[in-house]
């Protein structure tokens, strides 16, 4: 199993074309096109490096790709102090942030509250706009599903959590992996309709989303179809024939240009962040700036039509 997210924060803390959809649309200026912590830190990794270990020439490489902003994986609000410096010197915006949360227990659920919103706090004095949480599965990789009451707690600390963000002037998006589309995407879906749309936003994670329903394009554009006024944000990455690949492609499992087209139709234009990454079976031909080098000249023309 590749380093998924949640393992990743845990070492932070220690230390088809476009035509049509373009002559439909004009967009009215450039794309913001941000990339998040977790994937340089995957391809840091297969190449025996440690992203944030040289934190300076780590965003110097970040910002040598031609990406506009960087998400991190907030862990601490000295870590997203730190980091604002360095960004800000690379001339790095930081719009988002992705912060680990514990709500489905009552007891714990109100500690992890309390330290998302003293991290978004330091986030936002450096010009965060949105916050994005994936809630803690029971565990991660295993079976077990959550039950109907804790998957009720979590949905009232998550409109919880995203009320005391709205009244900081930020945003709470909803981040899902897998493990959330098991079981009829219960889990999923009562976060979805178990919050208030004025304080829980999604933050459409595609290739996740195909993923854990099987690898199903239906389920994918169904979720759009169902919550696209909620999409403040959209995570990126392509796979082909359900491998990721290594840089990335309109065309793949995930139908890109499509995506684009329907959220445009529904005048839904969301921060784009770029979360290619690698797992086993992946090419590895590349090192980790050329391959963010390429996959942001391809995403650029592919979600173009989404700045705004």
């Amino acid at each position: 199993m590749p380093t998924n997210r949640r393992q990743f924060l845990g070492r932070v803390a220690a230390l088809t074309p476009l035509t049509s959809v373009l002559a439909r649309t004009q967009a009215p200026g450039p794309l913001h096109l941000s990339c998040n912590e977790y994937t340089w830190s995957v391809y840091f990794g297969r190449d025996n490096r440690r992203f944030g270990e040289h934190l300076d020439t780590d965003l110097a490489e970040v910002a040598a790709s031609g990406l506009d902003g960087f998400e991190p994986s907030g862990a601490s609000v000295e870590q997203i102090t730190r980091m604002g410096r360095n960004l800000d010197d690379r001339k790095l915006e930081m719009r988002s942030l992705y912060v680990n949360s514990e709500l489905h227990d009552p007891v714990r659920a109100e500690e992890s509250i309390r330290a998302v919103l003293r991290i978004a706090g330091a986030a936002k004095a450096l010009g965060t706009r949105i916050v994005v949480t994936n809630p803690s599965p029971l565990r991660w990789g295993g079976p077990e599903n959550k039950s109907d009451q804790q998957l009720e707690v979590q949905a009232r600390n998550l409109n919880t959590l995203g009320r005391e963000l709205a009244a900081l002037g930020l945003k709470l998006a909803y981040h899902n992996h897998d493990i959330e589309l098991r079981a009829a995407a219960r889990e999923f879906h009562h976060m979805m309709l178990g919050t208030d749309p004025d304080h829980v936003h999604l933050c459409l994670d595609a290739h996740w989303v195909y993923r854990g329903a099987g690898n199903s394009a239906v389920a994918l554009f169904d979720i759009v179809r169902l919550y696209a006024a909620r999409i403040v944000e959209l995570h990126v990455r392509q796979s082909q024939d359900g491998v990721w690949t290594e840089i990335f492609s309109p065309r793949g499992d995930v139908d890109y240009p499509r995506l684009v087209a329907d959220l445009v139709d529904r005048n839904v234009r969301p921060l784009v962040v770029l979360e290619q990454a690698i797992e086993s079976g992946s090419p590895k031909t590349l090192n980790a700036l050329e391959a963010h080098r390429r996959s942001v000249a391809e995403a650029r023309k592919v979600f173009a039509p989404l700045a705004g």
